[in-house]
């Protein structure tokens, strides 16, 4: 099952739609958001897709997208970790601005992945038997070029695509 990974948009609308057309080419139905799309505004581009969306240090309007994205899907998630499956494969996904939350979710060795943003950088390393990626960024301040990935669960693969 393949998956579209994404973080740090920061209300950057072009890369987001970008993203978003690259997914429904790729015939890609569930997102995963790591925080800081920072407006509610956008919301609303995430038609049409099952999102989880864990709210970053720089989503001050947090009530809003989570209004907004409970109301485009019953199925979608809002809240600052999410620990579950989708498909058969376990997951977790957060910001990362907790202290300590991603190798506290590594560290219990409940989730194959655990999924992360706030760094602005790309990653994928294997610790501990867990898969923790970060998409980078879509917007905000430019460490690296803009990108996200499309990971694919039981394939075990990450790509990064750079927008």
């Amino acid at each position: 099952m393949k998956i579209g990974v994404l973080s740090d948009t920061h209300d950057n609308l072009s890369n987001l739609l970008a993203v978003l057309e690259t997914c429904r080419e790729r015939r890609i139905d569930t997102l995963i958001h790591c925080g800081d799309l920072t407006g509610f505004e956008l919301v609303s581009q995430f038609t049409g897709f099952r999102t989880i969306y864990t709210p970053g240090n720089m989503d001050h309007a947090a009530g809003a997208i989570t209004k907004r994205f409970k109301k485009l899907r019953t199925d979608n998630f809002v809240g600052p970790v999410f620990k579950g499956y989708i498909g058969e494969v376990s997951v977790a996904a957060t910001h990362s601005h907790i202290d300590n939350k991603v190798m506290d979710l590594v560290n219990t060795q409940r989730y194959r992945w655990v999924f992360h943003g706030h760094t602005h950088q790309r990653r994928d390393e294997v610790i501990n038997g867990v898969r923790i990626v970060n998409p980078g960024a879509l917007g905000g301040l430019g460490k690296e070029p803009r990108s996200f990935c499309v990971v694919d669960l039981s394939a075990n693969a990450v790509e990064f695509i750079t927008v």
